[in-house]
């Protein structure tokens, strides 16, 4: 017998919950077929098999609160079990006053021999009473009936738990309104010069470097070198400390079918655009996974969320804490522009930047802004560093 344990769990995650069991009592499982999933504040945890066998026992069921090496189940080690033989036709039907041809009729339409008086000589069922009793039911499927059951339910209420990640969301975000004096300040971008750029070097860069050129890796490249700027926002309040970070992790806000996560993508400085894009879209698709680790949610000084992707055009993003601001980007729309005195349409994006006033000021925070603004609307600014 071989017992299934809870995954060790980090030292900054007291417990967690039975997510889902994928198998049920009595299961034949194989060797690394996942049993179950471990949701924790932070990423879900698989529990793989580790021998093929029956599931024998599910000592935690879903829901419950469960800590580091608990007991969850029991595997009984083992091959898998022979399949029963058929079963004949003539035992299926459960017939035995029929010929065969009307047992395998009856067979293949559902239908059970009590249900049915023969006509035949002896009570000897026979075609016509198989084709009679059939027609009498499609006749009675297709009349209309009113369903009482389903008019009730659709007038109910659905009630669910919440899960582990979505409450720690929600205490995150609380966290954020009630001990931080958050203020917000706005401005908007000209995204025509890195439209252009993109449209220029796609199909090259793609060749290259096996991925597409998107809008973020330009976004965190402006982000890395505002923050080189103005340390006040790459920095974190710690009781009566300030921590001013001489590194730069950004966290990416990612939505995923279990509810918002900011996976941290590292030393941002260091890394080109590839490889910044690179970074994006395996978080990105890790956290659709739901195989996101608890290193890669933990950290992150700064964090960028583009709520434009599901069409907003303008927004006031939460602060991560203990971060000091979060910047939100949105859709890009074409808007008519006043240019050296005439009026141009340009593809305009609003920014957001949601700020810690007790930290950052107003003076930061906008410069701060700015700083972004005129590294986008320039991006030979960023290849030049200037």
């Amino acid at each position: 017998m071989i017992e299934i344990l809870v995954p060790e769990l980090p030292e900054s995650v007291a417990d967690a919950s039975v997510a889902v069991w994928h198998k049920q009592a009595g299961d034949f499982v194989e060797r690394d077929e996942v049993l179950v999933e471990i949701e924790t504040d932070k990423v879900v945890l698989e529990v793989p098999a580790t021998a093929s066998g029956i599931l024998q026992e599910i000592i935690e069921d879903q829901g419950a609160t469960v800590l580091s090496k608990q007991l969850l189940g029991k595997l009984k080690e083992g091959a898998a079990p022979e399949k029963a033989p058929e079963i004949e036709v003539e035992a299926a039907a459960g017939v035995a006053d029929a010929s065969p041809s009307v047992r395998r009729l009856m067979l293949e339409e559902g239908i059970d021999a009590r249900d049915l008086k023969g006509s035949g000589k002896g009570g000897v069922i026979t075609r016509a009473d198989v084709e009679k009793y059939r027609e009498v039911k499609n006749k009675d499927a297709t009349a209309p009936q009113v369903d009482i059951v389903a008019a009730v339910v659709a007038r109910s209420d659905k009630r669910v738990p919440m899960t582990r990640l979505r409450k720690r969301v929600a205490e995150r975000l609380l966290e954020a309104k009630n001990s931080t004096a958050m203020l917000t300040t706005f401005n908007e971008v000209n995204m025509k010069p890195i439209m252009d750029l993109r449209k220029q070097y796609q199909d090259a860069f793609e060749k290259k470097h096996g991925i597409r050129l998107g809008f973020m890796s330009f976004y965190i490249k402006a982000v890395t070198e505002a923050l080189k700027r103005f340390p006040e926002v790459n920095a974190a309040i710690d009781g009566d400390d300030i921590v001013y970070h001489n590194f730069f992790d950004i966290s990416i806000a990612v939505s995923t079918p279990r509810g918002l996560v900011t996976p941290v993508l590292r030393d941002t400085d260091t890394l080109s655009v590839a490889e910044i894009e690179k970074g994006i879209k395996a978080l990105a698709i890790k956290g659709r996974d739901g195989k996101l680790t608890v290193d890669e949610m933990m950290g992150g000084n700064f964090t960028v969320t583009n709520g434009g992707i599901f069409g907003s055009l303008l927004s006031t993003p939460i602060i991560n804490p203990p971060q000091a601001a979060i910047l939100g980007m949105h859709k890009i729309q074409d808007r008519p522009m006043a240019v050296d005195g005439k009026v141009e349409i340009l593809p305009m994006m609003y920014l957001a930047l949601s700020y810690d006033h007790r930290l950052v000021d107003g003076k930061e925070s906008v410069s701060f802004l700015v700083t972004i603004k005129e590294l986008l609307e320039d991006p030979t600014r960023l290849l030049l560093d200037i």
